[in-house]
């Protein structure tokens, strides 16, 4: 029944409602951010065909359809009143701050009856020991994620058998969907499970690995499934990794690092191409000296293709190659772009330019 339209100078609209006959005999006024919209009739001006005439400033007349009426903005003669603005700072916290826990993490609980503190009772018994004791290295826990198909079960299998228990956090984002198919792993019961047919390691790392999430766990491993831990002991590559200060890859991150890191990664750009690039960006210092090699302790990454048609030269492979190419000249025109605009940030890597002394 009603029609809306639209002004060009302020985006305001106006709605028909009633008859023809009530718009005519109305005076509306519009009052819209501090402007006033007036609506300017001819007085006794009869309807005519196909609309009726309508007056802008001045005197020129023009012609609306009945179903529209013009809204036009016009600078108000007095200011208008203006309202309070009550600002969320000012108002009384909606609880006690005490009560708030701005993290979490991805413990499972042992038991769904018995003490719903027994956790936070077994860490003020650890810092008592502690206190007690001689200084020891304080206990730390970490976290492992990786991306898993039933079809690398036996693989995965001997991956998250290397990392100990009482160290490590498991996460296993199964792209294929199949998770009841893992129950009978040791270590399964204890892992987080997380199912999304058809999806890549980012996109679950972007949305399940939100810092505040995994703010409990000094390190994040942000693995493939296919990694051959033979040579690889994870104890004793994180003392090289907390000794040198370094950050590294196969993708293992600093908490610090992997807050900086997860807002680096793009919600539409699902292989993470072109990351590689940039990550030296999260080191926590000066990149040239804080990323290096663990040589000590090495992996194998196979290059198993994962998704997009079960690898060799299938279509489906080259499909996923392909967008992966796209998606890295997309975020490096990204980050062009939005070091362009941002004049608050300086690149401190960018490249010197070439002197007479420099050769």
């Amino acid at each position: 029944m009603g029609s809306a339209f639209s002004s060009n100078a302020k985006g305001l609209s106006l709605r028909r409602i009633g008859s023809a006959a009530a718009i005519v005999c109305v005076a509306l006024l519009l009052v819209i951010a501090g402007g006033v919209a007036t609506l300017h009739l001819r007085e006794n001006t009869p309807p005519v065909r196909g609309g009726v005439l309508v007056q802008d400033r001045g005197t020129t007349m023009r012609r609306v359809p009945r179903k529209m009426l013009l809204a036009e903005a016009v600078e108000p003669t007095t200011k208008a009143p203006s309202r309070k603005i009550h600002r969320a700072s000012k108002r009384r916290p909606s609880f006690p701050r005490g009560v708030a826990h701005d993290t979490t993490d991805l413990e499972m609980e042992p038991s769904l009856a018995g003490d719903p503190e027994h956790r936070k009772k077994q860490q003020q018994r650890e810092a008592v020991a502690a206190m007690a004791a001689t200084p020891a290295k304080p206990k730390t826990k970490s976290l492992l994620a990786v991306p898993v198909g039933i079809k690398n079960k036996a693989a995965v299998d001997k991956l998250v058998s290397k990392f100990p228990a009482g160290d490590f956090a498991v996460m296993l984002f199964h792209y294929d969907g199949a998770v009841e198919q893992w129950g009978d792993l040791e270590w399964s019961a204890r892992a987080v499970h997380v199912a999304a047919p058809g999806q890549t390691k980012w996109w679950f790392a972007k949305r399940f690995l939100h810092p505040d999430v995994v703010e409990e766990y000094d390190y994040v491993f942000v693995w493939d499934e296919d990694v051959e831990v033979d040579a690889f002991d994870p104890a004793r590559y994180l003392d090289a990794v907390r000794r040198e200060g370094l950050e590294g890859m196969v993708p293992v991150f600093s908490r610090a690092a992997w807050r900086c890191a997860w807002r680096m990664v793009q919600n539409d750009l699902v292989h993470g191409w072109g990351l590689d690039y940039r990550l030296g960006y999260c080191a926590q210092g000066d990149r040239a000296a804080n990323v290096g090699v663990v040589d000590s302790e090495y992996v194998l990454h196979r290059g198993v293709p994962m998704i997009g048609g079960g690898g060799g030269k299938s279509a489906g492979r080259a499909a996923v190659r392909l967008r992966s190419f796209k998606e890295m000249q997309i975020f490096k025109r990204r980050w062009e772009e939005a070091a362009a605009e941002d004049e608050s940030w300086t690149d401190p890597y960018a490249a010197q330019p070439a002197t007479a002394s420099s050769g």
